[in-house]
C-alpha cells in the first residue's frame, strides 16, 4: 500500500462520518470536526515544515472565524462551521477557494437532490420547525472535501 494513499483515506473515512450523523440527527459532532482539524495540521507537517503547519492552521482558523460569521447569521448551523474549518485544516490557505467552490458546487446539487426528494415524498409530511426540515449541509462539505482530496492527490 502506497504511503500517501493513508493521508486521503484517513480524510475520506472521517469525513464520511459525518452525512451519516447529519442526515440522521442533524448534528456534526465536535469530537469529529476535532479529529478532522488535527488530521488536517499533521497532514500539513508531514508535507514539509512548521511553515506548511502554519498555511494549513490559517485554512482553518479563517474558516471558523467566517463559519462562526454565518452561524451567528443564522444561515447555516454552528457544527457546520466547525465540521468545514476541521476539513479546511487539511488543505493549505491556498486551496481555500477551491475547496469553497467544491463545496458550493456539490451544495447545489445536494439541495436541488433534496428538494426533489421531499416533493417527491411529500406523502409523510415535514413540519417547518423540524431539525428535518433543514438540509444536512454535512453532505455537501464531505462531498466537495472529497472532491478536492482526491483530485489533488491523483494529480500528484
Amino acid at each position: 500500500m502506497n504511503a500517501e494513499l493513508i493521508w486521503p483515506a484517513a480524510l475520506s473515512l472521517l469525513l464520511v462520518l459525518g452525512p451519516v450523523s447529519d442526515i440522521r440527527d442533524r448534528r456534526l459532532p465536535n469530537w469529529l470536526s476535532l479529529a478532522l482539524l488535527l488530521l488536517g495540521l499533521a497532514y500539513g507537517y508531514s508535507q514539509g515544515s512548521f511553515a506548511t503547519l502554519g498555511w494549513h492552521g490559517a485554512h482553518a482558523a479563517i474558516a471558523l472565524v467566517v463559519g462562526m460569521a454565518l452561524f451567528a447569521a443564522g444561515i447555516i448551523g454552528g457544527g457546520d462551521a466547525k465540521f468545514y474549518a476541521g476539513l479546511a485544516a487539511y488543505f493549505p490557505l491556498g486551496q481555500g477557494l477551491t475547496l469553497l467552490l467544491w463545496v458550493s458546487l456539490t451544495a447545489i446539487v445536494a439541495i436541488i437532490i433534496w428538494l426533489g426528494m421531499r416533493r417527491i415524498l411529500r406523502s409523510s409530511p415535514i413540519d417547518k420547525e423540524s431539525l428535518h426540515a433543514k438540509f444536512p449541509y454535512g453532505v455537501a462539505i464531505t462531498g466537495g472535501g472529497l472532491w478536492v482530496a482526491w483530485s489533488s492527490f491523483l494529480a500528484a
